[in-house]
C-alpha cells in the first residue's frame, strides 16, 4: 500500500476532496490524533454495488491510506429486512439464497479497492449474518430494543417520509434502523470499531448505533464519546441532477451489466463544471494533478483532458488495466470509424439502444437478401429508391464498410461471429440486426 502524506490527517484530506458532509462531535479530533477502526456498511439487496457506492468505498480507500483500518460490513443479515432509505414503497423481500449470492458478488468488488494483505492496517469484508442470523428475538427486543423509543425512531429521516404516504411502512422495515445500530454495537464489542461513516441519508441510523454504545458503555474516563460518525455527502451534478442516474438507471461496478466501455463513457461524458468535483472524489490523483486539470478546464476545455483523466482513473481502478484497454479499444473503433474491429459483443454493448430487428437463417442462405430490403427491414431506408440515393452519395456501410452497391446480396458470411450485423446510415443512425436461434 502506497504511503500517504500529501495531508496531515485524512479528515483534511476528505475536506478538501468535499467528500466530508457530517461528523459527530469529536470524530475529526479522533482521526487526526489516533488510529481507529471505521466501517461501512453495503447494502446487497442488488447483485451489484452501483456508481454512487464509489463514494463511500474511496472514503474506506482514503482512510485505509491514512493508517486507519477499514471494515467493509455487507448485510447479509440487514438485506433481509432491506434499508428504507430513500425509499418510497416497501422493498419486495428477497430469498436468502438470493442474498448471499449478491453477498458474494459484493465482496469481490470491493476487493480492487482495498489492500487486504498490508500487515499493518489490512482491511477486512465481514458479513452481519454471522450474528444477525443467530440473534434471539426476545434477548434483542430486552438488550436493544429497551435503548429506543419510539419517537426517536419515528423521527428518522429513513423512515419518516413514509408515514405520509397510504403505503405507510411496515414494522419490518421501521425495525432496521434497531439492526444496524446493533451492528455498530457488536462490532464495537467484539472488534473494538469505533467509527462508522455511510451516506449522510445514513446519518440518523449512525447517530443511533453512536448512541446505543453510550447508553450500555459511556464514555471514556475523559467524558469523551467511545464510538464516532462520519458521512458522505449525497453527490449531485451542476444541474441538481442525483449523481449516477440516467435513463438507463445508475451504472453498476459489475462489467457483466456495465462494461467497462460504458463506465468510461460515463465518465467521459460528465459536465465541465462537474469532472474536477468528480476528480476529487473518485480518484486518487493529488492536489497538483487535479490543479493541472482545472487549468486545462479552464483553457481548454475542448479537448477534454480532465474528463478523459477521470474516465480513465475510474475504469482502471474498478475493472484494472485489462478493463481500461478493452474501453479504450471500443472507443477508439467506434469513434474512429472503425467498428469493424470490434467484436459482435462490443458492438452490441456500444449500440445499446439502437433499433434491433431479427432475421432468420433461412434469409440469408442461397442468394441472401439484397443490401437493399434489409436496410429497409432495419428501418435504415424508406424505400429501394431511398437506399439507393443513399448509398450513392456513400452514406451507408455495413459492419463498418461501406457500401457501393444496394443490391449487394448479404450472406451468412456478413454476420459478425455469426450472430449479428450493424447498418450506419450517415454518421450517427445505426441499426442492429440479429439472426434468430
Amino acid at each position: 500500500m502506497t504511503t500517504y502524506t500529501e495531508f496531515a490527517n485524512v479528515a483534511e484530506e476528505l475536506e478538501w476532496r468535499g467528500a466530508l458532509f457530517d461528523a459527530t462531535p469529536g470524530a475529526l479530533h479522533a482521526l487526526a490524533t489516533k488510529k481507529v477502526l471505521c466501517y461501512n456498511g453495503f447494502d446487497p439487496t442488488a447483485s451489484s454495488l452501483h456508481i454512487g457506492n464509489l463514494v463511500p468505498i474511496m472514503g474506506l480507500v482514503h482512510l485505509q491510506r491514512h493508517g486507519h483500518t477499514p471494515i467493509a460490513l455487507v448485510g447479509g443479515g440487514t438485506g433481509m429486512i432491506g434499508d428504507p432509505s430513500g425509499r418510497v414503497e416497501e422493498r419486495t423481500l428477497m430469498s436468502v439464497a438470493q442474498i448471499d449470492e449478491n453477498v458474494d458478488a459484493i465482496r469481490l468488488q470491493l476487493e480492487p479497492f482495498l489492500d487486504f494483505d498490508v500487515k499493518s492496517n489490512p482491511a477486512r469484508i465481514v458479513n452481519n449474518a454471522s450474528w444477525l442470523r443467530a440473534t434471539n428475538l426476545l434477548e434483542f427486543l430486552r438488550d436493544i430494543g429497551k435503548h429506543f423509543t419510539v419517537n426517536s425512531m419515528m423521527g428518522r429521516e429513513s423512515v419518516k417520509g413514509r408515514f405520509d404516504r397510504d403505503s405507510g411502512i411496515s414494522f419490518t422495515e421501521f425495525s432496521y434502523q434497531l439492526l444496524q445500530a446493533y451492528d455498530f454495537l457488536r462490532l464495537f464489542e467484539q472488534e473494538k470499531v469505533g467509527f462508522q461513516a455511510g451516506g449522510s441519508d445514513q446519518w440518523g441510523n449512525i447517530l443511533g448505533g453512536v448512541e446505543l454504545i453510550r447508553k450500555i458503555h459511556g464514555a471514556d474516563s475523559n467524558g469523551r464519546p467511545l464510538a464516532h460518525g462520519i458521512v458522505y455527502p449525497l453527490v449531485v451534478s451542476s444541474t441538481g441532477e442525483k449523481f449516477g442516474k440516467s435513463i438507463d438507471g445508475a451504472p453498476t461496478l459489475d462489467p457483466n451489466q456495465t462494461s467497462p466501455y460504458k463506465l468510461y463513457q460515463f465518465f467521459l461524458n460528465v459536465a465541465d463544471a462537474d469532472v474536477v468535483p468528480y476528480t476529487k472524489l473518485f480518484t486518487l490523483l493529488n492536489q497538483v494533478h487535479i490543479g493541472n486539470l482545472v487549468e486545462a478546464v479552464s483553457v481548454e476545455p475542448e479537448k477534454r483532458e480532465a474528463q478523459r483523466t477521470l474516465a480513465e482513473e475510474v475504469t482502471r481502478t474498478v475493472h484494472g488495466e485489462n478493463g481500461l484497454a478493452q474501453a479504450l479499444k471500443v472507443t477508439q473503433a467506434f469513434f474512429g470509424d472503425n467498428i469493424s474491429a470490434l467484436s459482435s459483443d462490443e458492438m452490441e454493448d456500444v449500440l445499446s439502444g439502437s433499433p434491433v430487428t431479427e432475421i432468420n437463417r433461412d434469409q440469408l442462405t442461397g442468394n441472401g437478401m439484397k443490401f437493399s430490403e434489409l436496410a429497409i427491414a432495419a428501418g435504415s431506408g424508406k424505400s429501394n429508391g431511398d437506399v439507393r440515393r443513399t448509398v450513392e452519395q456513400g452514406g451507408m456501410s455495413l459492419n463498418g464498410e461501406q457500401i457501393k452497391d444496394a443490391g449487394r446480396a448479404v450472406l451468412m458470411k456478413d454476420l459478425v461471429d455469426g450472430r449479428l450485423m450493424v447498418i450506419r446510415r450517415g454518421r450517427k443512425n445505426y441499426a442492429i440486426v440479429k439472426l434468430t436461434d
